[in-house]
């Protein structure tokens, strides 16, 4: 008779291009977030919930880096539809606004938190589920709401802890882009499929010029260039003239600021895109200005152009300029934060009509890191107040005295393992990164008192004192048991 053939146990291992997130990193995340949600709802934004799961065809073809409509994102059938996971938080607001357009007020500003899920190649730092924090108004062409926008993005990133100083935000119009590109004849604006192949390099090229440089960029609207482990990649293929006009337009954020626009209008002259582009960019600079916000938080920047082929109008990306080291100890800017821009077109997909809307969308996981390395998150995370057990039988005594301690507003929970061994209940506090510990056994019970260890000033003692020393126990004292609340409060007020 044969065996019976065991069912292999499953292997405990996360799925590629996912990660799982602990208790300090979430909380973390949960006080990032609601800070940022308090500026949204200052300004007037409501938040927003929406289905993880949207039908494909609500997705559309507008997916990051692929041009196939049903590439980049985790789908299903189920019956005659097909399913998928939403890969950011903007396609589905154009379909909420779309179905529920006679329900909402008009314009509608909403914000929306929550993780997006991408069927891409996973790398370092690059995960197939993340979180998004996105705000967008929909159903109004004024440009004061992408000036809005950007004053609530700088607003944002200062309540979370980013100094004034250590971002900026840059502003661009892909109007104005088209516009210099019809001036250089590589946009038909009676044929826009036409040309399309080289606008794309040149965008990728604009998009590249922090990386790059500007020889790096005029090569790519070129022939191509060639990297330094010697791959090449074909540019553009502009002509000379066409490629410096280009070129201008990149440089034209070194001029003065009067300058800066003359050059915008100078290389737009002729395209009535390009003119409108230049002029709403102005207007938002100006809205901008007149709220005290200068040139130190929020710039024009002609480097901005954006990825996605949804953006129509006005551009931003919030960038972090403090130095960071790099994976080998080389010093480099931080980075990009945030982006977004006017998406005129997404909502006309459902309705058949223009419906104009502008948002903007916030890596959480960078801005995450950005705080971790500018100290102002992760660098004091401590963990509940633990009472230990001494007795099985008065655990009731002990969850008394715990939920007194929560009554006061302190975090705090009894010690719910093996209570023989007390050294593995200071070390399961250690584990929790409790910063006290309370012990109360029958002697003190009998005298009407408790034991507070000092586990931070503890720890500190076991690093530098003497022998004598840490049998002195200056990390643990006795106080009344009706003292408890107060004496912890005390600890705790110092930690």
């Amino acid at each position: 008779m044969s065996k019976a053939t065991k069912t292999p146990r499953p292997k405990a291992v996360t799925p590629k291009g996912f990660r799982d997130y602990f208790g300090a990193e979430v909380t973390e995340r949960k006080e990032m977030l609601d800070r940022i949600a308090a500026v949204y709802h200052a300004y007037g934004f409501d938040a927003l919930e929406s289905s993880a799961v949207e039908t494909l065809e609500a997705l559309g073809k507008y997916l990051p880096d692929v041009d196939r409509p049903n590439e980049g994102v985790f789908a299903w059938q189920e019956d005659d539809d097909w399913l998928a996971l939403r890969y950011d938080l903007t396609a589905p607001l154009a379909r909420v606004f779309a179905q529920h357009r006679n329900d909402l007020p008009t314009p509608y500003r909403r914000y929306a938190m929550g993780p997006v899920w991408r069927n891409e190649k996973p790398g370092p730092g690059r995960f197939r589920q993340f979180y998004q924090c996105d705000a967008d108004t929909v159903g109004t062409a004024s440009v004061a709401a992408d000036a809005e926008i950007c004053m609530m993005l700088a607003d944002a990133l200062e309540a979370v802890g980013i100094e004034r100083g250590d971002y900026i935000i840059r502003v661009n119009n892909r109007k104005v882009l088209n516009g210099v590109m019809e001036v250089a004849g590589i946009l038909d604006p009676a044929d826009p499929e036409k040309f399309a192949h080289e606008r794309g390099i040149v965008l990728r090229a604009i998009d590249k010029l922090d990386r790059l440089g500007k020889d790096g960029v005029r090569a790519l609207l070129g022939e191509g260039r060639k990297d330094e482990s010697g791959d090449f990649t074909k540019g553009a293929g502009l002509a000379d003239r066409q490629a410096e006009l280009v070129m201008r337009f990149v440089g034209a954020a070194e001029l003065s600021f009067d300058d800066r626009w003359a050059e915008l209008r100078a290389l737009v002259d002729g395209s009535s895109i390009g003119e409108e582009g230049v002029s709403e960019l102005r207007h938002i600079i100006d809205l901008v200005r007149a709220q005290g916000i200068g040139e130190d938080r929020v710039v024009m920047d002609p480097s901005v152009v954006r990825g996605l082929g949804y953006y129509t109008g006005p551009v931003f990306e919030a960038e972090l300029t403090f130095e960071i080291l790099d994976e080998k100890g080389r010093p480099r800017q931080f980075g990009s934060v945030a982006g977004g821009g006017r998406y005129d077109d997404l909502v006309k997909r459902f309705t058949g009509q223009a419906v104009p809307a502008t948002g903007v969308s916030i890596g959480v996981d960078r801005l995450l890191a950005a705080l971790h390395a500018k100290g102002r998150i992760g660098s004091q995370s401590h963990g509940p107040v633990v009472v230990t057990v001494m007795d099985r039988d008065r655990m009731a005594d002990y969850q008394a005295m715990a939920a007194e301690l929560r009554a006061a507003g302190i975090r705090a929970e009894v010690f719910l393992g093996n209570p023989k061994n007390f050294g593995n209940q200071l070390k399961y506090a250690d584990q929790r990164q409790s910063p006290v510990a309370i012990i109360q056994g029958a002697d003190e019970l009998a005298r009407g008192v408790v034991q507070i260890k000092d586990l931070v000033l503890g720890a500190k003692i076991a690093q530098t004192a003497s022998h004598e020393e840490w049998k002195a126990q200056p990390a643990q004292f006795e106080c009344a048991r009706g003292a408890l609340v107060a004496e912890v409060k005390r600890l705790l007020g110092g930690v």
